[in-house]
């Protein structure tokens, strides 16, 4: 059984930065494409940017340019480093497998932009 857990999520004012961190229980970004999901109020659980297991990223139009994803597969962590927040990014944010394995979700991370 993996357990993800993420970490990193807050309150900052727009065009603030944040950097989510998201472990896991034993090592699977060796073997698996990860990425970064986020659903706000009200709306569906969207994926934001992903990383192949030889660093190739791919990142959600509305996030791309301002958010970068990266691995340490030696430290089970994925991270995602964001830069220009937005309100409109305010969400739980989620790590999981791409695509997704159902029984990864963890709690998230809220991350909340003010403007």
């Amino acid at each position: 059984q993996v357990q993800l857990v993420e970490s990193g999520g807050g309150l900052v004012q727009a065009g603030g930065s944040l950097r989510l961190s998201c472990a896991a229980s034993r090592s699977i970004f060796s073997i698996k494409t990860m990425g970064w999901y986020r659903q706000a109020p009200g709306k569906e659980r969207e994926l934001v940017a992903r990383i192949t297991t030889v660093g190739s990223t791919n990142y959600a139009d509305s996030v791309k340019g301002r958010f970068t994803i990266s691995r340490d597969s030696a430290q089970n962590t994925v991270y995602l480093q964001m830069n220009s927040l937005k309100p409109e990014d305010t969400a739980v944010y989620y790590c999981n497998t791409f695509p997704v394995n159902w029984t990864y979700w963890g709690q998230g991370t809220q991350v909340t932009v003010s403007s």
